[in-house]
């Protein structure tokens, strides 16, 4: 065995040791691990699936989320309120992995939690164009609106976790501060940028009530079964905010990926997402707003890409994947700019 598979090995064993005493604590004596290894996909965080074997033989497949950078440049919720966030949303009715516990400093893992792991595909290449998907690429559009009704029934004192109260300020006007000054701090000159937000200045949305907001809703965060959506992941960036502002994220022609002529995720209609939403709520859909939201989540998409490059120059966190997004920005101020002609 080389150097560094007898690290590697040394590594996975010292995992398996740690997950055990900590399972063990939260869901009882005579567990063992079995089958742990790094999961494929997530672009964030460290993940590790494995399975929890009880004393009772049941087997829990499970998924281990570790917060792998905190420093400069990160936008993302600590583990902990993504850990409630989920629970919240699970016990709203939300397809979500269940959580099962949340890492102390005393289990020498880091940060992070555990959870549920849910069989599916993630892909979303593969979820628009496999065959065992297909069956499901009707139906996720209503489903997707159905989520996010399901969501947004969150009682709002349940979640104080997700930040400070807003209740004097309008959403979008608090998001525009936030993706303004992300803009500054960069100090590079980015002039479709600063014209989309003057646009976005300009032309306010009307809708003022607040909802819990996943943040990043869109295909790639789905796990996805012949029936459909089975699952929503990636918590990191859930808060407080518009209720059309999934919507718009969701939207968005990066997520897409290629089959531009269905706008909801390259599955689905907007009719069919706004008329699922409408049933599950009540609310009706402003067109209009959501327009002014998916102008906006081509813009955050813009500079979250801007902001992985500068995370790769400029602190520890050095990814090939985030060095590549410094080449995603001019197709976002493109896309920006094509919006901003065409809005109504």
């Amino acid at each position: 065995m080389s150097e560094s598979s007898e690290n590697t090995a040394e590594t996975l064993a010292d995992l398996e040791e740690k997950l055990r005493a900590v399972t063990a604590r939260h869901l009882g004596d005579g567990v063992t691990i079995d089958n742990a290894d790094i999961a494929v996909g997530g672009g964030s965080n460290r993940t590790w699936s494995f399975d929890a074997v009880l004393k009772s033989g049941e087997r829990l497949p499970l998924i281990l989320r570790q917060e792998t950078y905190a420093g400069p440049y990160n936008i993302f919720e600590s583990p902990s309120a993504q850990y409630r966030i989920m629970a919240a949303a699970y016990d709203a009715g939300v397809p979500v992995p269940k959580t099962y516990y949340l890492l102390e400093n005393q289990d020498g893992l880091g940060a992070g939690f555990v959870m549920e792991r849910i069989d599916g595909e993630t892909i979303p290449r593969k979820i628009l164009r496999d065959p065992g998907t297909q069956s499901a690429l009707p139906k996720m559009a209503a489903q997707c609106g159905d989520i996010i009704g399901t969501l947004q029934s969150i009682d709002l004192s349940d979640v104080l976790f997700l930040g400070p109260d807003f209740e004097d300020r309008e959403p979008a006007r608090v998001e525009l501060e936030m993706q303004r000054q992300r803009l500054d701090d960069y100090q590079e000159a980015h002039p479709a940028f600063e014209l989309g937000l003057r646009w976005l200045e300009q032309n306010l949305p009307k809708t003022q009530r607040q909802v819990v907001v996943h943040g990043d809703f869109r295909n790639g965060n789905f796990i996805v079964g012949p029936e459909g959506i089975r699952s929503v992941l990636d918590w990191e960036l859930a808060h407080v905010g518009s209720p059309m502002e999934d919507f718009g994220w969701l939207c968005i022609k990066s997520w897409r990926f290629g089959i531009d002529h269905k706008p909801v995720g390259g599955f689905g209609t907007r009719d069919d997402l706004y008329a699922a939403y409408e049933a599950r709520t009540g609310h009706a859909v402003d067109p209009a707003d959501v327009f002014w939201w998916e102008v906006y989540g081509v813009l955050k998409w813009g500079l979250i890409n801007l902001l992985q490059a500068f995370s790769h120059l400029n602190t520890p966190r050095r990814s090939v994947v985030y060095a590549a997004c410094g080449r995603n920005v001019c197709q976002m101020e493109y896309d920006l700019l094509n919006m901003i002609e065409k809005a109504p």
